[in-house]
């Protein structure tokens, strides 16, 4: 008498193979998932832009008053005067995207770590490296494109808001010669590209410190560099380390913006930046090279580390 054989037949097996997923698609999948997880990344840029909005109907009701105060100014200083509004909203939403950064870093592989969640990541054909390299375009590449969609986003409906104000009170609305809004976005993208650059060292950092910390991972990561500061400043009476730092946090400022008073920024004309002195500094590439270390040290450390 036969029996039924247990064994699968090749076909069969090879049609339950697991597909090959490339590296690519499993990094824009686990993009993704941070943003799926992480919602204030894109939440707290959006409220704050609807402050903003809802300040600028407000506020729309007096550009009358503040056109006629900027038109008895000289060109130079009417355009400037005309511009503040935008480049304030553009300054302010580039440090909020700092700080939902710097937040987002610190929670990163600290909260799967604190809610055991590790466990089933690791379970996922998905390595380290791929894990923590999603976790890290986060504040490199998504928070710096989503802040600059949504500063354009809202300057061009301060300027809807501001000319439909002016043009009800019976005055000539902002021009182009007044507002080069193209320029003025061309020279926004610079100064994020600018910014993410700079501060990718401060991101890899605390990345690793989340990585590592079982607790208060926002007292390890600043801390320690605090405390290198002061012993530094009494053991010697030098601030070497506190000038390394300053460009990473905002002295890269200087490169894409300048003050314009007491208070305010402006952004630089497109012409005047010069991208050389911005990107082709020895700092920027120490700090870049040092950023590669700590990613890399946070991957290693990923590997190893158990849940809280």
């Amino acid at each position: 008498m036969n029996t039924p054989s247990s064994s699968v037949p090749e076909t069969a097996s090879q049609a339950i193979a697991p597909l090959a997923i490339s590296p690519t698609r499993l990094l824009y999948w686990s993009v993704r998932r941070e943003l799926w997880e992480n919602r204030s990344v894109y939440i707290a840029p959006l409220c704050a832009a609807g402050v903003v909005i809802f300040s600028t109907f407000i506020g729309s009701f007096h550009s009358p008053e503040r056109r006629r105060a900027a038109l008895l100014l000289d060109p130079a200083l009417q355009r400037a005067a005309i511009e503040r509004p935008y480049d304030m909203v553009a300054v302010m939403l580039l440090f909020l995207a700092f700080i939902v950064g710097v937040f987002y870093c610190l929670d990163a592989l600290h909260g799967e770590r604190r809610d055991r969640t590790i466990l089933f990541w690791k379970s996922l054909p998905v390595s380290d490296l791929t894990t923590v390299l999603s976790k890290a375009s986060i504040p490199l590449v998504v928070l710096p494109l989503l802040t600059f969609a949504i500063t354009i986003g809202v300057q061009l409906v301060m300027l809807l808001m501001s000319n439909a104000a002016l043009v009800m009170s019976g005055m000539s609305a902002t021009t182009s010669a007044q507002l080069p809004f193209l320029q003025r976005s061309a020279t926004l993208l610079y100064g994020l590209i600018v910014m993410a650059l700079w501060h990718a060292p401060i991101y890899g950092w605390l990345l690793l410190v989340s990585g590592w910390a079982r607790r208060a991972a926002f007292l390890w990561a600043f801390l320690p560099l605090i405390a290198i500061q002061i012993f530094e400043k009494i053991a010697f009476g030098t601030s070497y380390f506190a000038a390394l730092l300053n460009p990473h946090f905002i002295g890269w400022l200087s490169g894409a913006f300048v003050p314009a008073g007491r208070g305010h920024f402006t952004m630089k004309p497109l012409t005047a930046l010069d991208p050389g002195a911005a990107l082709w500094t020895p700092d920027l590439w120490l700090g870049l090279a040092v950023a590669a270390l700590l990613i890399a040290a946070a991957v290693r450390l990923r590997r190893y580390r158990e849940p809280l």
